[in-house]
């Protein structure tokens, strides 16, 4: 229990039956296109991300675009292309979130988990793996074992001596990364680069527009996307957002209002279930919360602590289904009890060590994060007592805090362009909560409409299970029906995904 899911949005992988459309000859900049576009080298792709009517290939893309013709990395990209030439009407670059969330496998994992087919015909699904991760030029940080094993959120700080013990060991990771053999990738594994990238994408795939559906991280891409390349998006989608100023120093805190947000819907279930003896009032399920944390923060339980199980918790709530609220409940019984944990979900097929480097260059090097351990121990005293379920755990000091300095001002997001953005959020999203797609939505003005679902968990479209929001997101993407204003649709009966 004391690992933590990695921030991209996890899905089931499954077989597709489609045959690959040959990329157009043309590769073609447009107006504010990063420079030349290269050419795609198509490929099979690796085996472990291979589906039927998948093709992979590599762009070669500058490593620093202030010098394009210089030092270059690759990017990998998969494609699931339409069918249906009638139907078809560009391309969907999709991102499945993170930072450090690899996506070549993306576009196949969408379909599995139900992407309608009209959507499926009107594009050709676009997976990228970011410059970083995955199979795209990779960085590390030369992560230990230990240090992969608490993952990618800090521990949950009980004293101030728990945030300098914690700062000590940031401080290591932040060397460690700035010493490693990919150290000359740390100022230009950004989001701004990664959005570039995009576009050259696009460009050699000789489409004069691409369209974007980004859940999670993936929201922050898009409107960096959008805003830099403003002629040449489409039709972009953010699912499950950040706020406008994407993972900064505060961002990570709203893991505390999200976790508030949506720990309701869990306690509720469990008091409706008195077989878990957890209680029968979700004011006693959520003092059991307290309990078992304080109690395995005194005497751990099978080597799981109290930080162990609050991150489980925490990343347990993600989804919105019967199976996994009822693991978590079990395990919340076997610790209770002492009795043998149930055994955990298998875990997803990733590089966890490159997933958790990708993430810090990119959060690291997109803003300057405060550098005084004070400011993080104020931040948690203030969350211990503001969201006291998860807060001195989302307020925690980072290894940004001892990052070199961004090359780069962050991609200021504005009202600023066409209308076209299309925000779909959960009410109650432990991860990025609807107060962050609130705040997108403000500082998008006119250029968006956000549509909410009444559902908890993280990831709306095809994910959630509200047929008001799929249809929304869908309409969109298909026909360009975009709301004259925003939507806030009801609860349904949840898909079990």
């Amino acid at each position: 229990m004391r690992k933590l899911l990695s921030l991209a949005v996890v899905m089931a992988a499954s077989t597709a039956t489609l045959t690959a459309v040959p990329a157009s000859s043309a590769a073609t900049s447009a107006p504010g296109s990063p420079g030349a576009a290269g050419s795609i080298k198509w490929a099979d792709c690796p085996e472990d991300v291979a589906a039927d009517g998948v093709e992979c290939g590599t762009l070669e893309v500058p490593l620093d675009y202030k010098k394009p013709e210089g030092r270059t990395i690759e990017v990998m990209i998969s494609r699931l292309a339409s069918k249906n030439p009638d139907k078809r009407r560009g391309v969907l670059l999709t991102n499945p979130g993170g930072p450090g969330g690899a996506g070549i496998s993306f576009p196949a994992q969408l379909k599995a988990l139900g992407l309608p087919q009209d959507v499926l015909d009107s594009y050709d699904v676009i997976g990228v793996d970011p410059r970083g991760v995955g199979r795209s030029t990779p960085v590390t940080c030369d992560l230990t074992d230990e240090q992969q094993a608490k993952g990618n959120i800090p521990p949950y700080a009980a004293t101030e001596a728990d945030v300098d013990e914690w700062a000590a060991e940031t401080e290591k990771i932040a060397e460690q990364c700035a010493n490693s053999e990919t150290a000359h990738m740390l100022p230009h594994t950004t989001t701004a680069n990664t959005a570039r990238d995009l576009d050259r994408i696009r460009a050699a795939l000789g489409e004069r527009t691409a369209s974007f559906l980004g859940y999670s991280y993936g929201t922050h891409l898009g409107a960096v996307y959008s805003s830099l390349f403003p002629e040449t998006t489409d039709r972009v989608v953010l699912d499950s957002s950040l706020g406008p100023n994407g993972w900064d120093s505060e961002a990570g805190r709203d893991f505390g209002l999200g976790m508030e947000d949506r720990f309701p819907d869990f306690a509720k279930w469990v008091a409706e279930r008195p077989e878990f003896g957890l209680g029968t009032t979700s004011k006693q399920v959520r003092a059991k919360y307290f309990d078992l944390a304080e109690r395995l923060d005194e005497a751990p339980v099978q080597d799981v602590d109290g930080v162990g199980f609050r991150h489980t918790t925490f990343a347990q709530l993600y989804a919105d289904n019967e199976a996994s609220l009822t693991l978590l409940a079990k395990n919340w019984q076997a610790l209770d009890t002492d009795t043998e944990l149930p055994p955990p979900p298998a875990p997803p097929a990733m590089n966890l060590e490159n997933a958790i480097a990708g993430r810090l260059h990119v959060v690291c090097a997109d803003s300057r994060w405060p550098t005084s351990v004070d400011y993080y121990k104020r931040n948690v005293a203030t969350d211990r007592e503001r969201y006291p379920l998860y807060g001195a755990a989302a307020a925690n000091i980072q290894p940004c805090a001892f990052w070199q300095d961004p090359v780069e001002k962050p991609v200021e997001i504005t009202d600023e362009g066409k209308r076209n953005i299309l925000i779909a959020q959960n009410d109650r999203d432990p991860a990025t909560p609807l107060a962050g797609a609130q705040k997108m939505r403000r500082a998008l003005g006119d250029r968006a409409a956000l549509v909410t679902a009444d559902v908890g968990g993280h990831g709306t479209y095809v994910l959630a299970g509200n047929a008001c929001a799929d249809d929304r997101v869908t309409s969109y993407l298909v026909d360009g029906e975009f709301p004259s204003d925003d939507v806030a649709c009801e609860a349904d009966a949840p898909a079990d995904k």
